[in-house]
């Protein structure tokens, strides 16, 4: 049984600990019956249940709404404990709409956020470059002004539901300026011509993820989301807001490895007594739990922080992401050595976890790029 002690913490309203029971109770019953042979597909039928259930409808925020970042933990958090592919499926239409929601026109936000949060369009979130992945004031994409559209041209990779998505978000050079001063950000339909798919790309967790190669690919100018040249504003905001629901995530794969390993040490017998009886393993329990309980502390101090009108959180967000994502590779580590052989068994719980909590050390800003945000912020502050 995990533990749900956390959510009786003064970071919460009521509200947050229904909708974790209420989302719980949801996925128990509806996320172990759906095929993941084929992730499109899975992808798919997740964003369309997820639509239906009313859950996406906290991914965007229309109008005066505002993205409610504990909600957000705690859905993603809950997800990854039951479905890996659940919470990135979950993940991807925040995060794709993310420019949208915080920066988007009325008509922009009218035209695609109804169909995000109700599962009819699956988002995507384009920044990523072959030369440019933690560096995106290097990137090198570009858009031209023709007239009333925008040309654009150049790649992106790494893209989460790339090849899936029906519509992305786009980030590419304006030329306002150089490095940072000169991205813009676009919505970009998925059937816009000049745009194409140019290489699936395969992860040791399966993921729909692709390079997207845009040629004169010519978009209107209102799909400009912002002002020209605040594309990287725009993304900075979007991350800050996301970065704490990636510890989130690491934070609920954590989690259920900790039940996992708890499971299997209770039940495990070793010379007529349980696992758990012996001191060295209990050391690591005790050292999980650690693990699991500071990863909560920074994560939901995080999106509370963001939530109570902090207009940046980014020292927060990169501490709570850094220190989770680390902690939740260290804890599905050691779950995976005290379920043995078992626990490098193909489909096993814990091997999948063990596959699953790579990347999030990598995407939206890698560890050692959290490292150095920590840095300038703290040196900042003094």
């Amino acid at each position: 049984m995990v533990d749900r002690s956390f959510l009786s913490w003064p970071f919460f309203e009521d509200r947050h600990r229904n909708l974790a029971a209420e989302l719980d109770d949801w996925a128990t019953k509806s996320l172990g019956r759906i095929d993941h042979q084929c992730v499109d597909s899975a992808c798919h039928v997740l964003v369309c249940d997820m639509g239906k259930a009313g859950w996406l409808r906290h991914t965007g925020a229309p109008g005066d709404e505002k993205l409610d970042v504990r909600t957000l933990c705690l859905i993603r958090e809950t997800l990854a404990r039951h479905d890996g592919l659940a919470d990135f499926a979950f993940a991807m239409q925040g995060l794709g709409t993310g420019a949208i929601s915080l920066f988007g026109t009325a008509h922009q936000q009218d035209e695609w956020l109804p169909q995000t949060r109700s599962g009819r369009a699956i988002s995507a979130f384009a920044l990523t470059e072959p030369q440019s992945g933690s560096d995106v004031a290097n990137s090198s994409m570009t858009a031209q002004r023709d007239d009333n559209f925008y040309v654009l041209n150049g790649e992106k990779t790494w893209i989460s539901n790339g090849g899936i998505a029906d519509v992305y978000t786009v980030f590419a050079r304006t030329g306002e300026g150089s490095g940072a001063k000169g991205l813009s950000a676009f919505i970009v339909p998925a059937n816009v011509a000049g745009l194409e798919i140019a290489e699936r790309l395969h992860t040791i967790a399966p993921h729909p993820l692709a390079t997207l190669r845009f040629t004169d690919c010519r978009v209107p100018a209102s799909a400009l989301i912002g002002a020209p040249g605040e594309g990287f504003k725009i993304a900075m905001s979007v991350l800050d807001v996301f970065r704490s629901t990636v510890a989130a995530a690491a934070l609920g794969f954590a989690r259920r490895a900790l039940d996992e390993a708890l499971a299997r040490v209770t039940s495990r017998q070793v010379q007529g007594a349980p696992l758990i009886n012996l001191q060295m393993v209990q050391g690591h329990i005790a050292e999980m739990a650690l693990d699991v309980d500071a990863s909560a502390l920074l994560t939901y101090r995080a999106a509370w922080a963001k939530d109570m009108g902090a207009p940046r959180v980014t020292r927060e967000a990169a501490m709570a992401k850094l220190y989770s994502t680390e902690a939740a590779q260290r804890v599905i580590d050691s779950a995976v050595q005290l379920h043995g052989g078992d626990g490098v068994r193909s489909g096993h719980t814990v091997e999948k976890l063990y596959r699953e909590i790579r990347a999030l050390r990598i995407y939206e800003g890698a560890s050692d790029v959290q490292r150095v945000v920590i840095a300038r912020q703290t040196q900042a502050n003094m």
